[in-house]
């Protein structure tokens, strides 16, 4: 018994010393600290995850020849050997180098369900906050998005300067938008809640272009956008971003991150200021809205079993937003100048409430549930017209997952209960959407049959049900063929369907002094897409890269074009005929061994509306607003001596049809010739440099200058400004829809970023 227990012993012992350790600090090219970073040993279970502080510490290596696989989402993966000997081995700091190509990116919005960039069915573009960060000074969601190829702003009005989102040239109501995977921004807030959405929430911004209503609903037709806010457990202690431009403009945030029991807890405050009167292009009226913004944001994620999910997010948004003549604008005269029908102005207050989540239910199934409330208040003058109106969703997707041999399937039962009214001929009967509460369930199914190796094939269909429009299915196909390991080839099919809610379809209708005529009931747009999608990524002489190419078509029916062509009205009204939109998309990257990298992306589209004349002659009449072509352009260099990034970004926007609008003459009435209905191409460039000090690793200065080349669209946004019968605002011909490109010229803009770590 004796021998047994001394050879145990030895045994043991000699198995002890049979291991190492090894340890190293992970970091970004930068120099900031990793934090979760995975260290794997290749070809074993043995691994860890860093801490904080980027630190880890491996203390089971076995001895001899190892290779460990460093791992982080955002970063190319790193491998390292080691020669594990006796003694413990420290690496130092290890560097990742950012992943520019968003291949290691994990995202949802495609399926439903987490995959990698790479390897989804469906096409999903992929930008991260620090991304956008480094380019542009991003306060919130909308300036976020002029770094996406086919994604831009549109400006709906000329005094408020109400914007939207648009996808492929097509309106700002076509796209949905979600917060972490639930639909959350429709109708009413699509048109001012985008605006209070804080960078300090976003850790991503996933974008799926093509209707996608099969799994989204309503609101999907040209596209979803899926906001990824920020896990808590990876944010520091206390993030601080405060930053100031040479427009008087102001902006501040701060966040914490904490503990509280089981929970992991992010909260923050957004807030964001302007009061100058600027009126560069002398029509009397800000070229820049006034506001005052504060956005109050918490998210909750608890720590579960099995690493299920629960998460609770919050937001609070209150807006005070202005513009007008100087007389309205200059001393906040507009607060007892609301409605006045002699000085012209327009003050929207908003006021938005958000809860949203998901929660992962504990059976051994995978069986959640998303969720969500939201409630949105506006109360608005445009000149003397009061507009006010409310919205309320309460939403909740209860979605099972599974897997049955080579079939992995999604269905889902949505529930959807919505409240709108508001004080217009929007919500008359004759508009089609006069009921003030509706509820709109919804069931989903759809299965992704992994054929091969080499093969993906999904196939999906929804129906929801509208007591005014009965049953509406909307299905979808997509394939997805690997060609090799670096190249990859999709298609994808489907139909989308939106409701109709006037105030977003056009904004004009409730600014200037158009009248609302709606000649017979609107019924749901439906669409149908297809697409095709090649991807390759390369290695070239030691640098890495992604070519990506899209062609993509969609004709919609019962398409609502508001017509401008009676003076003075705006007529709405589904065409009896049909709408297409078609094109090609092409984006190239590089990131070079050195600190260099860069990305292009060019936009070629096509939006028109067809329609006969009296004689049964066909013409084809291009939608407005939606550029022909546009591009985007990023380059970003670091100087690692320094501490410094340079990034240069670019927006080039093609020509675009323009609304038909007549200047007045000396007596007030309309010119013969109307200003031109096409615009020209335009460049908007951008600087930015962010300084990283040595010794204080977790504050940077960032400053820069927008616009740089200091373009402004020639034309001033509004007409019937000057009529001499008439108060500025307050002519019969007064319109505010001519906007297409900034009206504000070069901006110079300063800040500083402070975050403070949790002690390890």
């Amino acid at each position: 018994m004796k021998q047994i227990v001394v050879f145990s012993l030895a045994l043991i012992c000699s198995v002890k010393l049979s291991y190492s350790q090894v340890s190293g600090r992970v970091v970004s090219d930068n120099g900031n600290p990793i934090p979760y970073v995975h260290a794997l040993v290749i070809g074993s279970s043995v691994g860890v995850i860093s801490d904080f502080t980027g630190r880890f510490l491996i203390d089971s290596l076995p001895m001899g020849a190892s290779r460990i696989k460093l791992s982080s989402l955002g970063y190319q993966d790193k491998i390292i050997n080691v020669n594990a000997a006796e003694q413990p081995f420290h690496f130092g700091d290890l560097q990742l180098k950012e992943d520019l190509l968003g291949l290691n990116e994990i995202v949802v919005t495609g399926t439903m369900k987490e995959t990698f960039v790479k390897a989804s069915p469906i096409k999903v573009e992929v930008i991260s906050s620090d991304r956008m960060l480094k380019n542009i000074p991003v306060t919130n969601l909308m300036q976020g998005l002029k770094m996406i190829n086919g994604v831009q702003e549109v400006v709906a009005c000329g005094v408020c300067m109400t914007n939207s989102i648009s996808i492929n040239g097509l309106p700002g109501n076509y796209s949905a938008v979600l917060m972490d995977g639930t639909p959350i921004y429709g109708s009413l807030a699509s048109t001012y809640g985008l605006n209070g959405i804080p960078i300090q929430m976003i850790d991503r911004i996933e974008v799926v272009k093509g209707p996608s209503s099969t799994l989204y609903g309503s609101e999907a037709i040209a596209g979803v956008l899926n906001i990824i806010t920020k896990d808590p457990e990876f944010e520091p202690l206390v993030n601080i971003d405060l930053m100031g431009s040479s427009h008087g403009e102001g902006f501040g945030n701060i966040s914490f991150s904490n503990q509280v029991g089981s929970w992991k807890v992010l909260s923050g405050l957004n807030l964001s200021h302007m009061n100058s009167f600027i009126d560069d292009n002398g029509d009397g009226f800000g070229d820049i809205a006034g506001l005052d913004r504060a956005s109050l944001f918490s998210k909750w994620s608890m720590k579960r079993k099995d690493y299920r999910k629960f998460t609770i997010a919050s937001k609070l948004y209150y807006e005070d937003r202005r513009n007008g003549v100087e007389n309205y604008f200059k001393n906040r005269a507009y607060r007892n100048l609301r409605g006045s029908n002699e000085v012209y102005g327009e003050s929207i207050y908003t006021l938005r409430a958000e809860l949203f989540g998901i929660y992962e239910l504990p059976t051994s199934a995978n069986l959640k549930v998303d969720y969500s409330f939201s409630w949105h208040d506006q109360d608005s003058f445009y000149g003397s017209d009061r507009y006010s109106a409310k919205q309320g969703i309460v939403f909740s997707n209860f979605i099972w997952q599974f897997t049955k041999k080579k079939h992995s399937i999604t269905a889902g039962v949505t529930n959807r209960v919505q409240f709108y009214d508001d004080n217009t001929v929007a919500t008359d009967e004759l508009s089609g959407n006069s009921e003030v509460l509706q509820y709109i369930p919804g069931v989903f199914l759809e299965d992704e049959l992994k054929v091969s190796s080499r093969v993906l094939l999904l196939a999906g269909v929804r129906v929801d049900h509208y007591k005014r429009h009965g049953l509406i299915p909307a299905p979808r196909f997509g394939a997805k063929y690997k060609l090799n390991e670096w190249t990859n080839v999709r298609f994808s099919a489907g139909t989308g369907f939106k409701i109709v809610n006037l105030f977003t379809e056009d904004h004009a209708f409730i600014t200037g002094q158009r009248v609302v005529e709606i000649q017979e009931e609107l019924n749901p747009e439906r669409s149908w897409n297809v697409s095709s999608n090649f991807n390759h990524t390369h290695a070239w002489f030691g640098t890495s890269g992604s070519l990506d190419f899209d062609v993509y078509y969609t004709r919609f029916t019962n398409k609502i074009a508001p017509n401008y062509d009676s003076p003075g009205k705006i007529i709405y009204s589904n065409s009896a005929d049909w709408a297409q939109s078609y094109g090609v998309v092409a984006s190239f990257s590089q990131q070079f061994s050195f600190p260099l990298t860069y990305n292009i992306g060019l936009n070629f589209n096509r939006s028109e509306l067809k329609s006969l004349s009296e004689n049964g002659e066909e013409s084809f009449q291009a939608l407005q607003f939606a550029p022909l072509w546009s591009g985007v352009l990023s380059v970003n260099y670091r100087l690692k001596r320094w501490k410094l990034d340079i990034s240069y970004s670019s927006n080039i926007t093609g020509p675009m049809s323009l609304p038909e609008v007549f200047e007045l003459d000396e007596s007030g009435l309309p010119q013969n010739d109307s200003r031109p209905i096409i615009s020209n191409p335009f460049f908007i460039h951008n600087l930015q440099f962010t300084k990283q000090f040595r010794g204080v690793k977790r504050f940077e200065f960032y400053g820069g200058i927008q616009n740089l080349f200091d373009f402004a669209q020639s034309y001033s946004p509004l007409v019937g400004f000057r009529d001499p019968n008439s108060n500025p605002g307050f002519s019969p011909f007064f319109d505010t829809s001519y906007a297409y490109a900034p009206l504000h010229g070069r901006e110079v803009f300063f800040g500083i970023r402070l975050k403070i770590d949790r002690k390890n």
